[in-house]
């Protein structure tokens, strides 16, 4: 019988967790598995009030006086394109060297790291130092898992983060965030009689992507077209919205979209006609590397129900004064966004709208002040504005003997230095460097194309070399 290779049980592993419905806020039965995971290995771990997960491993015999290392991943993954995201699994498959999944994100991220810190565990014939392989709670929206750890949980103060997406590169920075909801009185009324027709509005194919990194990618977010014909209508047309649904994820561009109005009976067939062909010309000219997305305007079925005016136009008015994508780009970081704002979901609830807003930025200042003024437009709007989560920026040093050695052990194991990058998207580590003094943190991963999106997908090959790489820093960590 054949030896399972390492990479096969990541990849095992993989499927394991990917049978297992795993969205933000509902990661119960994945700190589960990680437990009973950890127990069949007759491993110590410790499972905190917000199912983050640490795993403790004995360093490999010989090498008990090494520093203690960190494997840090998160369980959670954004899903996209799921009905029913609390029990639908994700039914992934092979093509053409990559990994994807049918009809819905993938889970690479992060699960594949996970899978690889797992197989570390597993393995018996991998050197290393103490080690520590923690996994956080509702890293994608609002990183509470993270925020809330206890100063005692973790040992180690050098980490290793396996959630990057880019394979060529160490990341060493991560922009702050902030993460706010907010939700604008709802008043309903009876929708109105007499002759009228009624319609659903959608806008859909879009890329979406990740609202950190795809920011800057001239991706259409559907809140912009969503507002753009709303405004158009309101001006020519009494008419009225029963229910609006907007976008995916919390931290993704909206790649779709649905309104459901009405209006008089009137001119309708002109209206459809004109209104779909305007946002279709108006979309290709504006979005063309997003050809994907369309608007579809249909009859559809009578509302019983309508929103108030006042909720319709306090809803207009902030979308309008809120920026959205990219507000600053860096000047000493060349190409990288500096600062931007993504509205992420609209939703109309039964007595509110809700809205949720994702402010990036490498100057935490900067970030402060942007989302304090994005509250104080909706505020102003009569709405509760309400911070999910703010995290700090990080910055590793530069010149850290850790950072160092993982730029060695790339060029010695792959024959080439990644580069050091500082990335668009909010990472774990502000809260791990502000909780635990004296860390150290990398972050290294396989290559994940578009995550939080139903295009998410892995290059299949490069979770090997990084699986090599890995392994590599363990043995080389243990013997300093």
């Amino acid at each position: 019988m054949l030896k399972t290779s390492h990479t096969e049980r990541v990849f095992q592993i993989f499927s394991e967790l990917n049978k297992i419905p795993r969205p933000s806020h509902h990661e119960e039965r994945i700190a589960d598995y990680l437990c009973q995971f950890a127990s069949r290995l007759n491993l110590d771990y410790d499972r905190d009030e917000h199912n983050c997960v640490v795993i403790r491993k004995p360093a490999t015999k010989g090498y008990e006086h090494a520093e203690p290392v960190v494997l840090l991943n998160h369980m959670d993954m954004v899903c996209v394109g799921m009905n029913d995201p609390i029990h639908q699994a994700v039914d992934a498959y092979i093509d053409n060297g990559w990994m994807k999944a049918h009809g819905t994100s993938l889970g690479a991220d992060n699960g594949i790291g996970l899978s690889m810190a797992l197989t570390v565990l597993e393995s018996n014939d991998i050197v290393h130092g103490p080690l520590e392989v923690i996994t956080t709670t509702n890293e994608e929206d609002g990183m509470s898992g993270a925020a809330n750890l206890s100063p005692t949980f973790l040992r180690g103060r050098k980490v290793i983060n396996i959630d990057s997406e880019d394979y060529d590169t160490i990341t060493t920075a991560s922009a702050g965030a902030c993460l706010q909801f907010h939700r604008i009185p709802l008043e309903r009324m009876a929708a109105p009689g007499g002759k009228r027709r009624w319609f659903r509005i959608c806008f859909k194919g879009g890329l979406g992507g990740h609202s950190g990194v795809d920011i800057n990618k001239g991706r259409c977010s559907a809140v912009i077209p969503v507002w753009a014909v709303l405004a158009a209508i309101y001006n020519e047309y009494d008419f009225h919205v029963a229910s609006m649904e907007v976008g995916e994820a919390n931290a993704s561009i909206a790649s779709s979209a649905e309104v459901i109005i009405t209006i008089p009976s009137g001119e309708a067939a002109e209206f459809v006609k004109a209104q779909q062909d305007m946002m279709n010309q108006w979309l290709s000219e504006e979005y063309p590397d997003d050809a994907g997305m369309r608007c579809v305007i249909e009859k559809c079925e009578r509302q019983d129900t309508v929103i108030s005016t006042a909720s319709f136009e306090a809803l207009m008015s902030s979308l309008e004064q809120i920026p959205q994508g990219v507000v600053k780009m860096s000047e000493v970081m060349k190409g990288v966004v500096e600062t931007s704002n993504n509205v992420g979901r609209i939703s109309t609830e039964e007595d509110h709208i809700f809205v949720s807003t994702h402010t990036r930025s490498f100057v935490d200042e900067d970030m402060r002040q942007l989302s304090k003024k994005i509250a104080d437009v909706f505020q102003s709007n009569g709405a509760a504005s309400e911070v999910v989560m703010s995290a700090p920026a990080w910055q590793e040093d530069q010149h850290s003997p850790f950072l160092q050695m993982a730029s060695d052990t790339f060029q010695d194991v792959l024959g080439w230095r990644p580069r050091m990058v500082a990335m668009h998207f909010v990472l774990e580590a502000g809260f791990f460097v502000a909780k635990y003094p004296g860390i150290h943190m990398i972050c290294i991963g396989p290559r994940i194309v578009e995550p939080h999106s139903t295009s998410e997908r892995l290059e299949v090959g490069t979770v090997g070399d990084i699986w090599q790489v890995l392994q590599k820093m363990l043995q080389r960590l243990a013997e300093q």
